[in-house]
């Protein structure tokens, strides 16, 4: 399945395709849901039963692909497995011989799906313009379970990067038997690189050529932690050459370095504006002193002149658009947008660096020792003499040097003249990611209130406020009171502040008929917050396996000042705490001014790492039930005597 997040920047590695045995070769008890072990039934969704995949390396670049998989499942989480869906592209790579079994649970045929049967499509997302790549689909509606789907095809590809890999098992998903060829010349410099397992090839060598080929057998469900990545789970194993050939460009991926040089050729003829235009960019920064300040600016004007396009046609799934032609047309995708940021630096004699990276939040970074496309964005650096800066091209609004959750804690391959570098992105920190805020409640002696919230974001919260601005009311009203577990308000007024020095401000403005929780004779109870700074916990395991991930570091504070009623008095005021753990703590502090008849709530909570070591998750989980029920702690007012 092709890669798409921020910029569909389009990878030629097939799916992990497949082999050698026809239907009727296989034991007929395959097809019978009985006689699966109960030993893969634990924990199971579904259940390969046999899966045989033919790699055939004929050349660089030109490679055939056989697939023969039988998968029984057990249950609706399993459906996915009915599904056959195959990206092609006519000219480069071809599918055929394909079929789509279906079986009951006695293993008798009821369906059978052919390539006419099968709807075809733009393999493309609403950012895409144009794109020359499609896919072929079919579902199959499952009526009762157990049910068993066979299905085979064939692929034929001339153009890759790498030979992509094998994927063994899917979440909650038991393997009976599975097997995974590789023929391959023997001077292809072929490598591969284990993931979550430890499994050898058997290696049979045939003239020119040899099989490597994988093999598992009888291997039990894996259920996924909550939190885990997939990467870190699931045992999978990558395979690439020395040599490839993409869109009939040949190249050389033995080291970053090589590819990286690769990857310099094809941006050579596009990297550079017009000797007109170069003037006229540098008479736009002639009196601007710095060269950090002179990027901010072009940075600048590249946020406010140029929109994100994808466009994935031919070697353009890699290779820019010229600078010339963003200028011109005022749009690009990812490649193209860094590429014209290059060029702008590159008019005032600003070195850069075409950087390519995995954008995915928590995605698996690209490995120092194996040189592999893992990739499917790419950003700009700039190395000033102090220090690196790291550009997003395709935002609108990211503040300049900023990087988000999407490209921070990456291995990034910059293209530099002496070729490819792979180096680590900048780690993300609590202080990047800020959500400060001030609340003002103001109680009546029957129990409602009126509340004022404002927010200020930075980092990844001023993105999400300045994004949440641009909704519909009552779709920012569902999204703030889930979010922030806000009481539900007879009316809600927001209000899309400023957004300046990289904070953006939102006002809330709310009324409630009823805002205490419990109202008892002359007292009333409240929670000391307008709502809760955090608002999730986990469960409780006897032993984590896998690394918990959040999707980033922060920072959250509120101050929240509340006007008691005329004639109230506070009874009971919550007791300050400090909580902490090995990556974040919780403070919050209680004042009760009597003169003004008011109590202020301070509370700050800190996660400073967004990775937890398996062994800290106990700790973890711990210190969250503890903010929990710090944060439902109530205050209790009554009337006067």
């Amino acid at each position: 399945m092709f890669k798409k997040f921020k910029c569909f920047f389009f990878i030629a590695t097939a799916c992990f395709l497949t082999v050698n045995a026809s239907a009727q070769d296989l034991p007929k008890q395959l097809y019978l849901a009985s006689t699966i072990p109960d030993s893969l039934k634990e924990d199971a969704n579904s259940v390969v039963r046999y899966s045989d995949i033919i790699k055939t390396v004929k050349s660089p670049g030109r490679e055939n692909v056989k697939y023969h998989t039988l998968v029984t499942i057990l249950n609706e989480k399993g459906d996915g497995e009915a599904v056959l869906r195959l990206d092609y592209n006519k000219k480069f790579y071809n599918v055929s011989g394909i079929e789509m079994r279906v079986f009951d649970a006695n293993g008798v045929q009821i369906k059978k799906y052919h390539k006419s049967d099968m709807y075809d499509g733009a393999a493309s997302d609403d950012e895409t313009l144009v794109s020359d790549d499609r896919f072929l689909g079919v579902k199959h509606t499952i009526a009762s379970y157990p049910i068993t789907i066979e299905k085979e095809y064939e692929l034929d590809e001339t153009s890759y990067l790498d030979l992509s890999g094998w994927e063994m098992q899917d979440d909650q998903q038991s393997v009976q038997s599975s097997s995974y060829h590789v023929i391959i010349d023997n001077n292809a410099g072929f490598r591969y690189l284990n993931k979550n397992t430890n499994i050898k090839p058997q290696v049979t060598p045939d003239g020119e050529k040899s099989e490597y080929k994988w093999e598992i057998k009888n291997v039990k469900a894996i259920k996924k932690e909550d939190g885990a990545e997939d990467w870190r789970v699931f045992p999978h194993i990558y395979f690439a050459a020395n040599n490839f050939e993409f869109y009939g460009i040949p190249g050389d991926f033995s080291s970053w370095k090589s590819f990286g040089n690769w990857q310099k050729a094809l941006n050579a003829d596009v990297c550079s504006l017009t000797p007109q235009r170069e003037a006229e960019i540098r008479k736009m920064t002639d009196t601007i002193k710095t060269d950090k300040e002179k990027a901010k600016f072009l940075y600048k004007y590249l946020q406010q002149s140029m929109r994100y396009v994808s466009v994935q046609l031919g070697i353009g799934g890699l290779k820019p658009f010229p600078a010339t032609f963003v200028d011109q047309k005022k749009y690009g995708d990812c490649k193209a947008l860094s590429n014209y940021m290059s060029a702008l630096l590159k008019a005032v004699n600003i070195p850069s660096y075409f950087a390519i990276i995995n954008a995915e939040p928590n995605g698996e970074p690209a490995d120092f020792s194996f040189p592999f496309d893992s990739f499917n964005h790419v950003i700009l650096c700039v190395p000033f003499k102090s220090d690196t800066t790291w550009l997003e091209c395709t935002s609108s609004i990211r503040a300049f040097g900023e990087l988000d959750n999407y490209t921070e804690n990456r291995a990034a391959l910059i293209v530099t003249e002496d070729g490819g570098k792979l180096v680590s992105t900048p780690k993300s920190s609590a202080g990047k990611n800020q959500f400060n805020s001030e609340a003002h409640i103001v109680l009546d002696a029957d129990g409602g209130a009126k509340t004022q919230i404002k927010i200020m974001g930075i980092g990844e919260y001023r993105d999400m406020y300045i994004g949440l601005s641009a909704e519909k009311l009552d779709d920012q009203k569902e999204s703030l009171l889930r979010d922030l577990n806000i009481k539900q308000p007879l009316s809600f007024d927001f209000i899309s502040g400023k957004d300046a020095n990289n904070i953006k401000e939102v006002d809330l403005n709310l009324e409630y008929d009823k805002f205490c929780d419990i109202k008892s004779g002359d007292k009333m109870f409240y929670r000391p917050m307008a709502f809760t700074l955090w608002d999730g916990t986990v469960p409780i395991l006897e032993k984590r396996k896998t690394d918990f991930y959040f999707d980033f570091p922060r920072q959250k504070s509120c101050v929240t000042t509340i006007d008691l009623p005329a004639g109230f008095e506070v009874e009971t005021l919550p007791v300050n705490q400090s909580l902490k753990f090995t990556y974040g703590n919780y403070d919050v502090k209680y004042v009760y001014d009597a003169a003004k008849n008011q109590v202020i709530t301070t509370a700050k909570f800190v996660l400073t790492n967004h990775v937890i070591p398996a062994a800290k998750y106990t700790e973890m989980q711990e210190y969250l039930d503890a903010v929990a029920k710090a944060q439902n702690k109530k205050l209790v007012i009554r009337r006067k005597a």
